[in-house]
């Protein structure tokens, strides 16, 4: 098939007098390239499919029909024995040998020599590998560098995503509600970076599956021991006794919650491990005498009550977590800082792709609004390549997981260049090409420019940033829902995620919760050092599953964007205006966060 151009399709759609414009010519130009069709059989399908439909005019999306209903039922072209037989004899699981032999071919598309070869290079590309033929318009469009057929021979674009209402819609606001503009002015001088620098933050992978369960224990009993010595001299405790010790007056005891078996915590099952110098041993506790209480495995709390038997402790009081202060800059630095225009910080959340489809229409769409609202900061959270999703489940792609993620960034960094904006990306364990371990290390990104690395920032999971003086607590794991479905209340007069969000504050760690959900591999020593919290973040973002909302929790502002797909539809993204350099008025801190709201796609 000898290329297609723009100016052959415009004058095949001139001869039937149909109307056309840019887009719609480029899109059917796009699907010329995947199905192996020239300009007059793509618009002679056309016009029979549009004469079937009482003469459907020529749009994107009855373009997206017409390749959904017609073009992908076509029937693959049969190749010539010759042909068939050069496949038989090329190994069908080296696709790296068909990607690079579809490249050779389109070197050489204008230069065919002899009937052999041209056999051969046709029998190669069939609609099955239609990578190269789409590679023309690679840098020039994200959505071909993204197409569904780029990835696996059976995708095709979701109808669901692409028939969603509610584009646009605000479904949850924070602060200024009226007034601010929702458009950065893609500020790159606006600085991010890690707030711990150097040997203090995860910036490279490491090893790991082989740590001790003596490990593990320690830094249990360290992480009790330092919240335990805070709590006494915040509360002025004098010292903590024993938890089994069979006293009849009142005690106070240092440990850390426990569930009795392998099920859900609850009320009756509640154990107390005291730490390694308050004697280490499991007591159960009664919480019959408590007005309220709000417990997880893995809390470490002061409790207050008696223990007469030294069989089962009853308590009378429970002491709530002290969260650390919050980020303040030197006076110095404050001096030298001036303060400037509000910055917008955009936010989402992957999969970028339906449920049903690899298609990247909700990441195409993303790139969109950021070009349009010119964001100074987007922080984007993984997966990528979502490993729950069906067809990588079972390797129904063409490519290996690895290009399938480059390309997507690539296409993320090439287009939002013009917009200036400022990228983060965060890891998530759910990125089937990066390691599966907590905490994880970022990506590792070698084939970007020097431009493009000025403007990227690589971050682990969980981190905390520095943007413009603010502090950004993030982490891509679903500590909301995993909590969520462990911890248990009562009488506590809050809402569930305020009580999620205030426990992981308090415990001063982005995974509070001990032992962690099976499917988090958990690397205790690193976590030691790169999964606690070393301040109280000005803004917390933790995506979930669960539903998406943006509150104000002991002074820090909790964002929840929820993901950018939802199974099969779409989902949504979140934004922030926040004032750089924050300065005290009247000797108190004023948060910096300005508005935010979370948005359909």
């Amino acid at each position: 098939m000898a290329s297609v151009t723009a100016e052959d399709i415009k004058c095949e759609l001139d001869t039937f007098n149909i109307a056309f414009n840019n887009d719609t010519v480029d899109k059917m130009l796009e699907q010329c390239l995947c199905h192996r069709l020239d300009g007059e059989e793509i618009v002679c399908e056309w016009f029979a499919f549009s004469n079937s439909r009482d003469l459907l005019p020529l749009t994107l999306d009855n373009l997206d029909q017409f390749e959904h209903e017609i073009l992908n039922k076509k029937k693959k072209p049969k190749g010539s024995s010759k042909g068939i037989q050069f496949n038989k004899t090329r190994d069908i699981n080296s696709i790296q040998d068909l990607i690079r032999a579809e490249e050779e071919e389109e070197n050489l598309l204008d230069s065919y020599s002899t009937p052999a070869k041209g056999s051969q290079k046709r029998a190669l590309t069939t609609p099955e590998h239609p990578q190269s033929k789409r590679g023309v318009a690679r840098l020039a469009s994200p959505s071909l560098l993204l197409s569904p057929s780029s990835f696996s021979s059976s995708a095709t674009p979701s109808q669901k995503y692409g028939m969603r209402g509610g584009r646009g819609e605000v479904v949850s606001s924070f602060g200024t509600v009226q007034g601010p503009r929702w458009t950065g002015k893609g500020q790159s001088a606006v600085r991010v970076e890690m707030l711990e620098g150097g040997e203090n933050s995860l910036i490279s992978s490491y090893k790991y599956m082989f740590q001790r369960l003596r490990d593990v224990r320690d830094v249990s009993t360290e992480k009790i021991e330092e919240l335990g010595e805070e709590l006494r001299s915040h509360f002025n405790i004098e010292e903590f006794s024993p938890v089994s010790l069979p006293v009849q007056d009142s005690i106070t005891v240092l440990g850390q919650v426990c569930c009795d078996s392998n099920g859900k915590l609850n009320a009756q099952s509640v154990l107390l491990e005291a730490g390694q110098e308050q004697g280490g041993r499991l007591v159960p506790v009664n919480l019959s005498e408590l007005k309220e209480f709000s417990l997880f495995p893995g809390q470490v709390v002061v409790m207050e009550g008696m223990n007469p038997s030294g069989e089962k402790f009853v308590a009378t009081k429970l002491y709530e977590g002290i969260p650390l202060p919050f980020y303040c800059p030197s006076e110095v630095k404050q001096e030298m800082d001036e303060v400037s225009d509000p910055v917008m910080v955009m936010m989402a959340c992957g999969p970028y792709t339906p449920s049903e489809s690899l298609t990247y229409d909700p990441l195409i769409d993303l790139i969109t609004i950021i070009n349009k609202d010119r964001p100074d900061v987007c922080i984007l959270f993984g997966p990528f390549v979502d490993s729950k999703h069906e067809q990588i489940e079972k390797n129904q792609v063409t490519e290996t997981f690895e290009n399938i993620f480059k390309r997507c960034v690539d296409s993320i960094v090439e287009g939002t260049k013009g917009s200036g904006c400022r990228l983060v990306f965060v890891p998530s364990q759910r990125d089937v090409q990066h390691h599966y371990i907590y905490p994880q290390p970022p990506f590792n990104l070698t084939n970007l420019s020097k431009d493009d690395s000025a403007r990227v920032t690589l971050a682990p999971d969980p981190c905390t940033l520095l943007i413009g003086n603010v502090t950004f607590g993030l982490t891509s794991t679903d500590i909301l829902f995993h909590l969520g479905a462990e911890e248990i209340s009562s009488g506590t007069g809050t809402d569930r995620f305020s009580r999620i969000m205030k426990h992981m504050l308090t415990q001063r760690s982005y995974y509070p919760l001990y032992p962690p959900v099976e499917e988090v591999n958990m690397d205790y020593d690193k976590f030691q050092q790169f999964g606690q919290m070393n301040l109280t973040p000005d803004i917390l973002i933790v995506p979930s599953e669960l539903r998406y909302f943006i509150k104000d929790v002991i002074g820090c502002v909790c964002v929840n964007p929820g993901r950018l797909t939802k199974g099969q539809v779409g989902g949504t993204y979140g934004r922030l205006l926040i004032q750089p350099n924050p300065v005290l008025v009247e000797g108190k801190r004023v948060s910096p966060c300005i508005a935010g709201q979370v948005v359909k796609i």
